[in-house]
């Protein structure tokens, strides 16, 4: 009666052993494949790295090499030629000069510097895209007489009839005779 208590679990044991065994076998070649496959895209990404990283590096050297040349062109001094059409004027503001002239704090492009616009009208004319004196100077009266129109009742009152020319002169920094001018209007209209 011992003997088959003995045989069942070396029968068990055996037959475990060799189920472990095939097991085993099949899943470590299935695992090989899988290790080589992944080496072989490892190493697809490794040349594709190299490949973009010198691609990177070959844009980096155009990049400085036209940062060179914008630089070098930036700093040479070239005549500036007259058109036929019009010539090409910038005008820098000088804060200073303008102080000298009205005593006070001239901001740049504050249209109420202009006689006749107060702080409402500036700001009706920076909502329709006037933000400058260069612009208001560009702006025909009839479209200053426009949105002060389509404001209402309460602009419709004033005359932008001298603005864009007061503008321009504020623009070009002709200060002194912007003052000399406004002494003579009558709430931005000429008497």
């Amino acid at each position: 009666m011992n003997l088959p208590c003995f045989i069942i679990p070396a029968l068990v044991g055996v037959i475990c052993a060799i189920l472990g065994y095939l097991l085993g076998k099949m899943f470590s070649s299935k695992a090989t494949i899988d290790v080589s496959s992944l080496q072989d895209d490892l190493d697809s990404c490794n040349r594709m790295n190299s490949q973009l990283r010198s691609d990177l590096d070959k844009m980096r050297a155009q990049l400085n090499d036209q940062n060179k040349m914008k630089a070098s062109f930036a700093t040479e001094v070239k005549p500036i030629q007259e058109t036929s059409v019009s010539s090409v004027v910038t005008v820098v503001f000088d804060a200073l000069a303008a102080k000298a002239v009205f005593g006070k704090k001239i901001n740049e492009n504050d249209l109420k510097i202009i006689e006749g616009i107060g702080p409402k009208i500036e700001e009706l004319f920076k909502t329709s895209g006037i933000l400058t004196w260069k612009a208001l100077s560009e702006t025909s009266v009839d479209r200053c007489r426009e949105i002060l129109n389509k404001a209402g009742e309460r602009f419709q009152i004033h005359d932008p009839g001298t603005w864009p020319r007061q503008a321009k002169l504020c623009y070009e920094g002709k200060w002194q005779e912007l003052k000399d001018w406004q002494t003579i209007l009558d709430g931005g209209r000429e008497k």
